[in-house]
């Protein structure tokens, strides 16, 4: 779709919700992804758009609490100005934000503590000042808990206030899944650092926590790794790059929104941009990938990369990638050819031998590797034990993996890869991790799931309308409460409420496709998504 018949759809859909006079379902909850436990009122209590912020326990008066409530005061009350004042109103109901948060470890790592308690109600007759209250065990529980308030906060046209509704708000939260992610894909397409920004931005909306960033692979390799400075000959052109310190910022800036950030260096395929760089590492001209499994060499620039990534990414899981390995041209190479021989190896041997030897540096380095599931299908019971595996192909797979002990993150590309456009939202909401998986001691195993932005037929002028608001439907599933978002008809549950959340993204400046009816690109003919609560 081009940029003109872009704009003339989305002025489309926003006068039919400008002039649709749908209101809100008062008996759905318009938080997203819903809270493990809420209940409210019918109050409606004003918002002072000078609202303070009060700290308390150990780890209140950290930075990351201080960033966190500028940026959601900038979002609140993105409609007030300090030379402009909105309104004249002398007394709020709400006029500060107390957190209180009980630990002052700031280490964000695979389960970190993310729950919070929201205390939301109008100020009793001992007290002057009206408080909104967040307490949460870290850091990461108080930022959930802050994007919840602002989800609560409403801007009214009419008195040109802030209101919540609804109140007394009593919340108490916490995720299903510890391992919530997203896979960005910046080898097909290049993406520049502030549109990666804008990406880990909007995930924290849907409290997504985990980036997987699919830096590197056989079309570019963009990525200065100091100790093979050729390597990064593979990018596209010499402007699209990531030095060091791009990614020292991509993930600082992440951490300050709870993410983590998952590299991944996809071997032994999806490799042919390393050799542009260092031709030794292709088998031979006409055979560029899979890597030189033959050579020593090719392991020391692996080892390289790791020992380099390793300072850069401090999250405990690193991806080895693994999958869509043709190793016929291995076996038309001379040299590689008699490697095989000599060390009396089928191509499928050194297909394993080589995940084998890339994990044991990755766990040299302190990292748990990841690898998709063509490794787990393949040589099951020799990859390591500490292996997660990462579904893609189809269903059944986690079901399988936990079984022999393994931990799994859940990605079927028939619901969860997100350049598939022909997968509407319902069929992304529905899809479960734990579908097959009975046993809780197996459920455990399974530590979340990820939707795949893949960047073949992506850029970045379709990437964020293309990710939303599809990736928050699986964002719910991975929060939420199975038992919660599973039952009854979600078409009257959960389409109105990802209406109201895809316009929350775009009032907050995120361009998010149409819920429905998107490939016959026509307006929403469910719920109005863009009216105020």
């Amino acid at each position: 779709m081009n940029m003109k018949s872009s704009l003339t759809l989305l002025l489309t859909i926003c006068t039919f919700l400008l002039s649709s006079s749908a209101e809100l379902d008062g008996s759905l909850t318009y938080i997203w992804p819903l809270p493990a436990k809420s209940s409210s009122g019918n109050d409606t209590l004003s918002v002072d758009p000078e609202l303070s912020l009060a700290v308390g326990g150990k780890g209140g008066d950290s930075s990351i609490i201080k960033d966190g409530f500028g940026r959601y005061k900038k979002i609140i009350f993105k409609h007030s100005s300090k030379s402009y004042p909105v309104n004249k109103r002398s007394v709020f109901d709400i006029g500060i934000l107390k957190i209180v948060v009980l630990s002052d470890n700031e280490e964000l790592q695979l389960g970190a503590d993310e729950s919070y308690f929201l205390l939301v109600e109008k100020r009793n007759g001992q007290s002057i000042i009206g408080e909104a209250y967040i307490e949460a065990n870290t850091v990461y529980g108080a930022l959930r808990g802050l994007e919840t308030f602002s989800q609560l906060c409403a801007f009214d046209y009419e008195t040109k206030t802030v209101q919540i509704y609804k109140a007394p708000w009593y919340i108490v939260d916490k995720p299903r899944f510890a391992y919530r992610g997203l896979l960005l894909d910046t080898s097909r397409h290049y993406l520049p650092i502030n549109v990666i920004k804008q990406i880990i931005e909007s995930m924290s909306y849907a409290k997504l926590n985990v980036l997987h960033w699919h830096i590197i692979d056989e079309q570019s390799f963009p990525l200065e790794v100091p100790s093979y400075p050729n390597l990064w000959k593979g990018s596209y052109t010499k402007w699209e790059r990531y030095t060091v310190e791009d990614a020292y910022d991509i993930v600082n800036f992440a951490k300050m929104r709870g993410i983590n950030v998952m590299a991944e260096v996809d071997i032994p395929g999806h490799a042919e941009s390393w050799g542009a760089g260092y031709p030794d590492l292709w088998p031979s001209p006409s055979c560029r990938e899979p890597l030189d499994v033959a050579k020593n060499f090719t392991f020391d620039v692996i080892s390289g990369i790791l020992t380099d990534l390793r300072k850069i990414f401090p999250f405990g899981l690193f991806h080895l990638g693994g999958d869509e390995v043709n190793t016929d041209c291995w076996n038309s190479t001379s040299h590689v050819k008699q490697w095989l021989l000599d060390n009396n190896m089928t191509t499928k041997d050194a297909y394993q031998y080589f995940v084998l030897r890339a994990q044991e540096i990755a766990i040299s380095k302190g990292w748990t590797p990841v690898n998709w599931e063509e490794t787990f299908n393949t040589f099951a019971s020799k990859l390591n034990p500490r292996t997660i595996v990462h579904n893609w192909l189809g269903g059944g797979v986690c079901a399988k993996a936990v079984a022999k002990g393994f931990r799994c993150i859940f990605s079927n590309q028939g619901f969860w890869y997100l350049d598939h456009l022909d997968v509407p939202w319902d069929d992304v909401y529905k899809a479960e991790p734990l579908e097959g998986i009975n046993d809780t001691s197996m459920q455990d195993l399974v530590i979340g799931g990820e939707v795949c932005m893949w960047a073949e037929t992506a850029d970045t002028s379709v990437v964020q309308q293309t990710i939303w608001p599809r990736a928050a439907a699986a964002a719910e599933r991975m929060w939420s409460k199975r038992e919660a978002i599973s039952s009854g008809n979600i078409t009257l549950t959960a389409l109105p409420r990802l209406h109201y959340f895809r316009c929350l993204l775009n009032r907050r400046g995120v361009p998010a496709a149409p819920v429905t009816n998107y490939y016959a690109r026509q307006p929403p003919t469910g719920p109005a998504s863009c009216y105020e609560q």
